[in-house]
């Protein structure tokens, strides 16, 4: 072997050395979990108690929910005795009028959904913590609310289950 050769070959062997002595992580998810600490999560199911209640939502809440943790994480959901344990309740499912055109008439319409949550994390109290979690979005009054409910509930629902992560799982 020439010396260019050795020094390629040499090259190549620190290259490799390198790059598999020095490690990077990324989680692009935003989780900041200590998997070595906590393993379970427990969902309870949150139940509508809001006065003006359309019948899918309480469904499709805590279905997402439970997805966005089954998605995003590596924790085993239990059904009791949970390293982690979120409860609450669908507090308000609003519309008020949001914009009145020149006429006096409602333009448009808003709609939200408050979700109260109270999480405990059996590992570290410290981050024990209750707070509502609010989603809204608005509609051209010239809309039914019933031709675009189901569009704008989903979501609002996929907003808030992200927020809950995010005040959770990514501690921010």
């Amino acid at each position: 072997m020439d010396w260019k050769s050795k020094k390629g070959y040499l090259w190549m062997c620190l290259t490799a050395l390198l790059l598999t002595a020095c490690s990077v992580s990324y989680k692009f998810n935003g989780a900041s979990i200590d998997y070595t600490q906590v393993k379970t999560i427990q969902i309870d199911e949150f139940p509508v108690r809001s006065a003006y209640v359309w019948a899918p939502m309480g469904a499709l809440f805590n279905d997402e929910l439970k997805d966005q943790f089954a998605k995003h994480t590596r924790l085993t959901q239990v059904k009791r005795n949970g390293d982690w344990v979120l409860q609450g309740e669908i507090a308000r499912y609003d519309q008020q009028n949001k914009a009145v055109s020149s006429e006096g008439y409602s333009a448009q319409t808003e709609l939200s959904i408050t979700v109260n949550v109270r999480f405990k994390n059996n590992k570290n109290h410290k981050e024990d913590f209750e707070r509502q979690f609010t989603a809204r979005q608005t509609f051209e009054t010239t809309q039914s609310l019933d031709a675009v409910q189901e569009e704008l509930v989903t979501t609002m629902i996929k907003d808030i289950c992200d927020q809950i992560f995010n005040a959770t799982a990514a501690n921010w």
